[in-house]
């Protein structure tokens, strides 16, 4: 059923490279001369919006976990902002209504996959986001005494299911969307660090260890960056790019395209913390595209040597809506398009590609100091608050967070940042060297 340009992972396969990372992580742990005795308990980061399903009878995926980029619920959103009280969602959630959330992708789950939708009519459908689906299996899924189908206030928020003001699940948001709560097994909402609420990993290696704090990957970016305090934010580049900024302890709706989204939620009776979010689909990616698609270089790191070797993008424009535009436009089906002029190189698209990031980033960065009219700075590289301190329970040390940081910027390098004076000029390549692009090359996105 699988068809070109879809984005899926096999949840299995999830589980299992975790499962190899820990296997290999401890034996390296064990060379450095510690042991398992050395652990107090272990955290879990992951992708937020990919979504996974399972029967909860036997503990197996019914499908394999639709990433969060993955567009092919773009007809379904058009659908959705047809119906009455559409308008209203972002109020309660945070978040519009796009190809981006995990309710979209489980509506489509549950509308064209049979097993899905036999599972669902059963009442033994369990759904959940990427830590649900490895807090579930690690803790030994049917196995365990009591399975544990738990995720944090910072992937439920990506959900479009919970309100971002209770931390709970939100029946208007789920009959929105059609979602019967008595027909499909949503995990329990708890805060990001809880000693409890996680239970502990049952085989392996860390046997016995308890998973003591989940985070959404952008939020766990935030809190080790250390932003703390109203005003501070991240700028993390991978696959697509994205902007968290700490607004407090209260959520602001974006009026500029921004998502609000909760930051993080230690629990003990301390208040949540909330951010706005600037997403972009596509940074590192479009490097990816132009090694993997059009064969420019062997490795991504030859871009840049590509994009050194020229003084300015020569009029060429690369947009990589592969995924749709995201903040703060949001429009679903736009296309990835590569405009090259008719005399453009490979080397000015390598550029081109490096350069697009940067006015994608610029509005993410304008947009939260429009709502809060804070200024976000960069921070002294000795202010981060770690402190080493000792157990009381032994004689481990520990690393803590001591106090908030100054607001910062994490930034990318220098090829990145757009502006072709920031580049050293290697003079114009020869008309005998590198091929030249056609006038107009439509992109059509992932193989």
């Amino acid at each position: 059923m699988v068809q070109k340009r879809w984005h899926e992972h096999d949840p299995l396969e999830l589980l299992a490279s975790v499962e190899e990372c820990i296997e290999g992580a401890m034996q390296k742990f064990g060379e450095m001369g510690c042991s398992k005795a050395d652990i107090q308990s272990i955290g879990i980061t992951n992708q937020r919006e990919t979504t996974v399903v399972w029967d909860s009878t036997t503990g197996e995926p019914l499908y394999n976990a639709i990433v969060w980029p993955d567009t092919r619920t773009k007809t379904l959103v058009r659908d959705l902002k047809s119906r009455d009280g559409a308008d209203t969602l972002t109020e309660l959630c945070g978040l519009p209504l796009s190809t981006y959330p995990s309710s979209v992708k489980l509506l489509w789950l549950i509308e064209n996959v049979d097993a899905v939708r036999q599972a669902y009519e059963d009442g033994r459908l369990a759904f959940g986001t990427v830590d649900s689906w490895l807090i579930y299996k690690l803790n030994g899924g049917t196995q365990a005494e009591k399975p544990v189908h738990v995720t944090d206030s910072t992937n439920a928020s990506r959900t479009m299911f919970m309100n971002l003001r209770t931390l709970q699940y939100d029946d208007k948001l789920l009959g929105f969307f059609g979602i019967d709560r008595n027909k499909v097994q949503l995990p329990r909402i708890v805060p990001s660090s809880d000693s409890e609420c996680f239970g502990s990993v049952a085989r392996g290696a860390l046997a016995g260890i308890r998973i003591a704090g989940c985070l959404g990957d952008q939020s766990s970016a935030l809190v080790g960056q250390c932003g703390f305090s109203p005003g501070q934010a991240k700028n993390t580049y991978g696959t697509g790019c994205f902007l968290l900024y700490n607004v407090g302890t209260e959520p602001v709706i974006s009026k500029y395209g921004l998502l609000a989204t909760v930051a993080y939620d230690f629990g003990g009776g301390r208040k949540p913390v909330y951010a706005l979010e600037g997403s972009i689909a596509v940074a590192g990616a479009g490097v990816k595209f132009l090694m993997n698609n059009l064969g420019f270089v062997d490795k991504s790191s030859e871009i840049t040597t590509l994009a050194e070797s020229v003084e300015d993008n020569g009029g060429v424009v690369f947009v990589t809506a592969f995924s749709g535009l995201f903040a703060p436009y949001w429009i679903d089906d736009a296309k990835g398009t590569l405009c090259p002029s008719p005399f453009a190189l490979f080397c000015h698209t390598s550029l081109t590609s490096l350069q697009s990031v940067s006015p994608s980033t610029h509005p993410r960065v304008t947009s939260p100091v429009r709502h809060s009219r804070r200024r976000v700075t960069r921070p002294k590289p000795s202010s981060m608050p770690w402190r080493r301190t000792r157990s009381t329970s032994s004689n481990r040390s520990l690393w803590t967070v001591a106090s908030p940081t100054p607001t910062f910027v994490c930034r990318p390098k220098p090829t990145l940042q757009g502006s072709p004076s920031i580049v050293q000029p290697c003079g114009r390549p020869p008309l005998s060297g590198p091929p030249l692009l056609p006038a107009w090359l439509p992109v059509s996105g992932r193989n």
